[in-house]
């Protein structure tokens, strides 16, 4: 029992180191490229273990928030990192949302993608690259033996390319996370898709999306989306 308090507290405590340094980042106090407090200055703001304050260095280097200089001490980050999602999205894994709410965070991040893209006349470069994903797609879906697996993967760049358009590597991270949990529904999806005939309802819905960025019909948007997700329903 005094084992199992004494983790107890000693994960408080690095928890607690780790709030404190990334409010720090947030409000201001450390920016990046900053060097963050010494391992005993820590060790004695919190009144913590060398042990906590490492564990607490350590995970917050491991999400990519700070990184080490031997010999010259921690510093926060200076540039995006890939692996500041990390908790976030695993977050939503381990949670085991119900599938409706999951399928509303995806519908969300969806339409924001739409509204980044109309704000940057440059993401129009990705229209012709749309169109002929859309094209294979197309093509594979009306093949006499059709693969899934092929048109996932088109079906995948198509979305992520949207995602690129907003020049935002954030959004493309979660565009990828959100695409790698949701697999098994768009394997299910393609196959019913195929079963049923429903081959050119599909594809046209994604040609709306092009449509609407091409058009830059802000007020489609979110009809766009929605109808989009009607497989999904």
């Amino acid at each position: 029992m005094k084992d199992e308090m004494n983790e107890e507290k000693k994960k408080s405590v690095v928890d607690r180191v780790m709030d404190d340094i990334i409010t720090d980042i947030i409000e201001g106090r450390l920016c990046p490229g900053d060097q963050i407090p010494t391992e005993m200055e820590l060790c004695k703001k919190y009144g913590a273990g060398r042990n906590s304050v490492r564990e607490a260095i350590k995970k917050l280097q491991a999400y990519g928030v700070v990184y080490i200089k031997r010999a010259d001490g921690t510093f926060v980050s200076e540039t995006y990192n890939q692996k500041m999602l990390d908790p976030l999205l695993y977050s939503i894994i381990l949670q085991k949302n119900s599938w409706k709410d999951f399928v509303e965070l995806r519908s969300v991040i969806d339409i924001g993608t739409f509204y980044v893209i109309m704000d940057k006349p440059e993401t129009r470069e990705i229209l012709p690259e749309m169109r002929d994903l859309l094209n294979l797609m197309d093509k594979e879906m009306h093949n006499p033996t059709p693969s899934v697996d092929a048109v996932m993967e088109y079906d995948k760049e198509f979305h992520l390319l949207m995602a690129e358009g907003t020049h935002n590597p954030q959004l493309v991270t979660i565009t990828e996370y959100i695409t790698r949990l949701t697999l098994p529904s768009r394997r299910q999806t393609v196959r019913d898709v195929l079963q049923h005939g429903d081959i050119d309802n599909f594809i046209n819905l994604h040609r709306q999306m092009i449509e609407v960025i091409e058009n830059r019909q802000v007020e489609l948007i979110e009809k766009t989306v929605t109808d989009h997700y009607v497989y999904w329903k």
